[in-house]
């Protein structure tokens, strides 16, 4: 894998020619139906859901979507998912709970979208749900960062039993451009900040925040091969886990264990 700087790879990760949502769901799943609708307000376009099969077995697919022209960026919201989108999400994901189907998330946003008619709806509230839930949904659960991982966005797909990300994604609580416009007032920093971030998979691999780093290669159809080859080793080893309590604890235990902090003596170290 090319040792890269961040900032290099958001270059990368915004090529049109690297493979999307479709590409994916296209090229590795069999006789996919997508379903619409989180049965309260409307289809959120952001999110794409359904399902399908791999490799001959039945799973669910939910993933964030864009497009390549300027059009079907528009009719994505450019990936960012309305509340609508992650309540879709929910509805799909507890389906699958309740025919034994796999669930695989597909994650690339820079975040969840921001404006007023999404805060009104309840957009914190509906990401916190996912959160919650996906924590405990008695079925195994594999997310895979394909490109931007941004904020509590991303993370509201990204609850699961094994968290991939690709060799160029990026996975952080805060986008470059919205780090770099609160800590210096300019946006046009977002190179700078990437970098100080730490948000490569090779960085989210090294603190534990992740299992694996799938390699890219050079063409967008060897990528989606890389993608099919570690989900199905991943599907394996899940698949494996006959005690979904088991599985269940470990997945807890993960989210648990993230996160690194230095306890100090506060009378020891007055005034420091």
């Amino acid at each position: 894998m090319a040792n890269k700087t961040a900032s290099e790879k958001m270059h990368i990760i915004h090529d049109t020619k690297r493979p999307m949502l479709s590409d994916y769901v296209s090229e590795l799943f069999d006789d996919f139906i997508e379903l619409h609708g989180d049965r309260y307000f409307a289809d959120d376009h952001a999110i794409m859901a359904g399902i399908g099969y791999f490799n001959g077995i039945p799973v669910t697919v939910i993933g964030h979507r864009k497009g390549r022209t300027i059009e079907q960026n528009m009719d994505a919201n450019f990936g960012m998912a309305n509340p609508e989108g992650y309540r879709k999400a929910l509805r799909l994901a507890h389906q699958a709970e309740k025919f034994r189907r796999p669930v695989i998330n597909f994650v690339d946003t820079s975040g969840a979208y921001p404006g007023v008619g999404a805060e009104e709806r309840g957009q914190g509230e509906a990401i916190a749900r996912c959160l919650y839930e996906f924590i405990e949904l008695r079925t195994p659960v594999i997310s895979i960062v394909t490109g931007e991982g941004g904020s509590g966005g991303a993370l509201a797909l990204a609850v699961a039993d094994r968290v991939l990300m690709l060799e160029n994604a990026i996975y952080s609580v805060v986008s470059p451009r919205g780090c770099a416009s609160i800590l210096w007032k300019d946006p046009k920093r977002e190179g700078e900040a990437a970098d100080a971030l730490r948000i490569t998979a090779q960085d989210l691999y090294e603190f534990g925040m992740i299992e694996g780093i799938v390699p890219e290669g050079q063409s967008a159809s060897q990528i989606i091969r890389n993608v099919g080859r570690a989900l199905r080793d991943q599907l394996a080893a899940l698949s494996a886990e006959t005690d979904m309590d088991a599985l269940l604890q470990k997945r807890y235990e993960k989210f648990r264990k993230i996160g690194v902090f230095r306890q100090i003596n506060q009378e020891e170290n007055e005034g420091v």
